[in-house]
């Protein structure tokens, strides 16, 4: 026998296997808070779960990364995960995104919730879900009870160590963020950077985004007008995967840290995902009892 309810950690996954650790550190984290409740990860990614898939069957690949849990290689999207677990009688659910803002991926998130949740059974006791909490991105969501500027300050709070880090490089310190071209996110990352500069006002943060705005541009004219010349360079990012490795800081002319190389600014890269900062990694946690406290399910 088993509890009824079940957490759902719903990640857009990564192909780079020493960027699990910031998946793997969440899952560790919540299973921690939560002993009693099943824990079960979802790459919400089709592309990666394909490629994980393949080298579950690639004899060379495995032997050359061993230890890869059994979970990633067998990695399931959000639908299949949710039914896995309905069938095994899992029906009350706390559906935790790892997501950083409320945009694009966190929007198709909700929509499978709320059509899950519309499913209406002529017995009502033939419903396939008691409850399904959905919990919050990094940077919060569109709600009337939790004012998204709390998890702002929650994240800028949680992520001192790098502006200690900064202080210590005698840098500003710079953010990557993935952004969208499609979703007005940008405003959120600029509140993020400015409650960093508020909490921390000896160091200059900044932040730009792989896609949309503020865009790399932009990080580049604030530096110039206050004449830095060193940067802490570091992903706002669950995982430190390809973004992190080849955009941010790869040996490629149009990584992050060669652009600032030809501006005569020296940039010190720090390729680790949010995932492996336990402070972070704890804000989810704690995204997720509140959604179950909302939805009335309870996590133990």
């Amino acid at each position: 026998m088993h509890d009824n309810t079940a957490i759902v950690l719903a990640t857009f996954g990564t192909t780079v296997a020493s960027a699990l650790n910031g998946i793997l550190a969440i899952r560790d984290t919540m299973a921690a808070a939560f002993p009693r409740t099943r824990i079960k990860l979802a790459f919400t990614s089709n592309q990666v779960r394909r490629i994980w898939h393949r080298r579950a069957d690639n004899g060379a690949y495995l032997a050359a990364h061993p230890g890869l849990p059994r979970e990633i290689l067998e990695i399931q999207g959000i639908l299949a995960a949710i039914a896995t677990l309905q069938d095994r009688g899992y029906t009350s659910l706390v559906v935790q995104p790892t997501h950083v803002a409320p945009a694009e991926e966190f929007h198709d998130l909700a929509a499978y919730v709320r059509g899950l949740l519309s499913i209406r059974t002529m017995k009502p006791r033939w419903r396939p879900f008691a409850a399904i909490a959905l919990g919050r991105p990094l940077l919060g969501a569109y709600s009337p009870d939790r004012p998204y500027a709390d998890d702002i300050r929650i994240l800028a709070q949680a992520l001192a160590d790098d502006a200690a880090l900064a202080g210590r490089r005698d840098a500003a310190l710079v953010y990557m963020g993935h952004g969208n071209r499609y979703f007005p996110s940008g405003g959120l990352y600029l509140e993020f950077a400015a409650r960093m500069r508020q909490l921390y006002p000896d160091i200059l943060t900044l932040i730009g985004t792989v896609e949309g705005f503020p865009a790399f541009a932009e990080v580049l004219a604030d530096l110039r007008l206050h004449g830095v010349r060193r940067v802490v360079v570091k992903p706002l990012l669950i995982v430190a995967g390809e973004h992190a490795t080849r955009d941010l800081a790869g040996p490629q002319e149009d990584s992050w840290q060669s652009m600032f190389a030809r501006e005569g600014i020296e940039a010190v890269p720090v390729t680790k995902g949010l995932g492996e900062h336990p402070a972070v990694a704890r804000i989810f946690v704690d995204h997720a009892a509140q959604a179950a406290v909302e939805a009335g399910v309870e996590l133990r």
